[in-house]
């Protein structure tokens, strides 16, 4: 599976909303990074899937569209916009490291 595959995997399970299908393509250690911090905000599979259920997938009408996408071997690179978090929709870049078919590592640059 290509590691583009796997991220457009879990971008549909995030707009459908469905926890389950969308913590498939993550690895049981997944990190999460926020630059400009250098250690991992998240780390865990089950620490990740709690920050979803609470923190995004309980907004109703929660999205994000790709705007742009690039792939360098098996990092993908997303330009995204979400929307139904904050009053207003909000871009970010997201890093998406994907290893063996699963995603283990995400950077996530915030516009503002």
């Amino acid at each position: 599976m290509s590691p583009q595959a796997v991220v457009q995997r879990q971008l549909e399970a995030y707009n459908a909303h469905d926890l389950a299908r969308f913590l498939a393509e993550y690895g049981d250690d997944i990190r999460v990074y926020r630059p400009p911090a250098v250690e991992p905000v998240i780390v865990g599979k089950d620490a990740f899937g709690e920050f979803y259920a609470s923190q995004r997938f309980n907004h109703a009408d929660l999205r994000a569209e790709v705007v742009n996408r690039i792939v360098v071997g098996n990092n993908v690179i997303d330009h995204e916009r979400i929307s139904g978090v904050r009053d207003q929709p909000f871009e970010v870049a997201i890093v998406y490291e994907v290893i063996g078919g699963l995603i283990c590592r995400t950077w996530a640059f915030a516009a503002e």
